[in-house]
């Protein structure tokens, strides 16, 4: 059978599970859960996106935008790209056509940049005229497709992981840091945790092509004596 390239992953998680992959990738969330370990970053960003804007999750998008503001630059961007454009939710996209304008001096978020053409959208709650006409807008958005007032989102470093804490916590993230946010920096972390898996099945589990992973799965080998 031919080798089938995923692109995304195959189910949105409950609550509980979301819960615990955004605790996974640094997020500080008050629950029972335990912490997944090492969930995909970009299928977390995703599903946190859609609770934020569909479900209306205020305190999710507070601490998504921090998140991004502080770790945009180990994602993924050609996958989180892919994932968004596609989205058949605008208030998704519109989201991360904001996110995306906040990274103006990173090019690899421009295609990510203009997933969203239309008006601006508020993000949920009544009353955003009058919180804006009061308090200005907040800079992170400010001409953007999203209308934010400005003291609507808490922006509080301690409330996420930093780059060096989540380095340490998240293997496929470390690698990120030494090869670049990448397919094949995923690959090496999955081989890291299980030196086993088959070009195919590395492949599927990072979101990777097949030739990445085989030729991952050979360098591997050639650094580990295999």
């Amino acid at each position: 059978m031919a080798f089938r390239r995923a692109t995304k992953p195959a189910d949105s998680p409950g609550d509980a599970a979301l819960t615990a992959s955004l605790v996974g990738i640094g997020m500080s969330l008050a629950s029972s859960c335990r912490p997944e370990k090492e969930p995909n970053i970009e299928d977390t960003l995703l599903f946190a996106s859609e609770e934020a804007m569909d479900q209306f999750d205020l305190r999710l998008l507070a601490l998504l935008t921090t998140w991004f503001g502080a770790h945009a630059r180990f994602v993924n961007a050609d996958r989180l790209t892919g994932l968004v454009k596609s989205h058949r939710s605008k208030r998704v996209r519109a989201l991360w056509t904001a996110l995306a304008r906040s990274q103006p001096s990173d090019r690899r978020f421009l295609r990510l940049s203009k997933s969203y053409r239309g008006p601006r959208i508020d993000p949920g709650i009544k009353g955003s005229d009058f919180l804006i006409r009061r308090h200005g807008e907040d800079p992170r958005f400010e001409k953007g497709p999203l209308r934010v007032a400005a003291n609507l989102l808490r922006d509080r470093r301690e409330d996420i992981l930093s780059e060096a804490e989540l380095a340490v916590r998240h293997l496929a993230y470390r690698y990120r840091v030494l090869i670049g946010p990448t397919y094949r920096a995923d690959m090496w972390a999955a081989l890291e945790r299980e030196p086993s898996l088959t070009a195919a099945t590395l492949a599927k589990q990072t979101y990777g092509s097949y030739a990445t992973a085989w030729n991952v799965k050979n360098d591997f080998a050639l650094l580990h004596g295999g």
